[in-house]
């Protein structure tokens, strides 16, 4: 096991009504807010009026930041940071799902930089200073609500990059998972493929010594599994809701990859397929995650099959055997849940796989179980093709 530092400074607020205490929460911190939230849902399903009134009884003002889209981009980013300046806010309350949250995380460390808030993500400046943000989340997958990562997208060169600090961790988040029974189907979807791509990237390491996490990596997956399939044939149930919404922010909160070298290859080359063809995160994942695994499974062949067994409930005896059949189990589990298991279901072809590899290494060599470059991922994605 590695030396590490845990830290995470996040209220989590969870269970039935807690929406309502986002004025009270928020109040702690500021009386002059940016309200920053989608492109309405949050309108039509009552939500809205909810966290507005609950704002107003405890003298919270605010500022409305709307329009945030799937794969945020970086201009609405920009227009956060000039309103905010614009009207003394000193405090971000982000209502929605990880594109909302990510949103609001750019703008809040893009108020104290003298510069554009896509050097960050460009020219990887640390970020050391950042406004408070809070969240009211009402989609579980990006784990944004507790994690200090945030990614974005830059809509005039379309390219798809994060940024890292514990300054982005919100100071609250709130986490009712009746919020989430009304989402349909395919986003409940791809929130499963990203939470458990999140447990993936932190499971397959080289690091000795890690019992602990992990068993808790292949906890939180079976969990997810099992409540994934109880949620989508049930979705009116609410316990099932809850493994789930808990689950999401365990798996990228930082504990399950404490003590190890995680990888994040997946992730990244995945970003490419979000950048260029606007694909939902979570369905290019559930196309990606498991085509990298078939090019890498041979690097540690017993890890593979130790995740068969452990998740999957895999038998077989020879490890080479039980490592093909949990990547095999991960594909059918995605295709099962409704997600698309190939590049061209995505409605993606072979044209630009030279040109996303060699995007997707620009600054050198991705990934820590297997470093990867041009080549290798010009590979998983052909693998992902058919």
């Amino acid at each position: 096991m590695e030396n590490f530092t845990f830290q995470c400074g996040t209220k989590i607020i969870f269970g039935k009504g807690t929406e309502k205490q986002v004025g009270e929460e928020t109040r702690r911190f500021s009386k002059k807010v940016l309200l920053h939230y989608g492109t309405g849902s949050i309108k039509k399903s009552g939500l809205y009026h909810t966290v507005v009134e609950s704002l107003k009884r405890s003298g919270v003002s605010f500022t409305e930041l709307p329009g945030v889209v799937p794969n945020p981009r970086i201009g609405l980013v920009r227009e956060g940071v000039k309103t905010c300046r614009e009207n003394g806010i000193d405090f971000i309350l982000a209502v929605g799902g990880g594109s909302v949250i990510d949103s609001a995380k750019a703008i809040a460390a893009g108020f104290y930089h003298d510069g554009d808030a896509w050097d960050f993500f460009s020219k990887k400046i640390p970020i050391e200073k950042a406004l408070p943000i809070g969240t009211i989340l009402t989609i579980p997958a990006a784990g944004s609500e507790a994690s200090p990562s945030v990614v974005i997208t830059n809509e005039a060169d379309k390219s798809k990059l994060s940024a890292n600090s514990n300054l982005l961790r919100p100071v609250f988040s709130i986490l009712n998972p009746e919020l989430t029974l009304t989402l349909p189907k395919f986003q409940v979807a791809c929130g499963i493929s990203d939470m458990m791509a999140h447990v993936i990237e932190r499971y397959f390491t080289n690091t000795k010594s890690v019992d602990l996490t992990d068993k808790l990596c292949e906890a939180t997956l079976r969990s997810i599994i099992k409540n994934a399939r109880l949620a989508l044939s049930d979705p009116d149930n609410y316990d099932y809701r809850a493994e789930l919404m808990w689950a999401s922010t365990v798996a990228h909160n930082g504990l399950l990859g404490t003590g190890r070298a995680e990888d994040w290859a997946s992730h990244r080359i995945e970003h490419e397929l979000s950048a260029l063809y606007d694909v939902a995160h979570g369905a290019g994942l559930a196309v990606i995650v498991p085509a990298w695994m078939k090019y890498v499974y041979r690097h540690d062949v017993k890890r593979f099959a130790q995740f068969a067994r452990n998740v999957w409930d895999v038998s077989s005896d020879s490890d080479e055997k039980a490592a093909l059949e949990g990547i095999g189990c991960l594909r059918t589990f995605f295709r099962d849940i409704g997600l698309p298991a190939t590049l061209k279901e995505l409605g993606i072809g072979g044209e630009k796989i030279g040109e996303m590899a060699g995007r997707c290494v620009h600054r050198g060599h991705i990934g820590n179980f297997v470093k990867l470059g041009e080549k290798d991922v010009a590979e998983i994605y052909r693998i992902a093709l058919a």
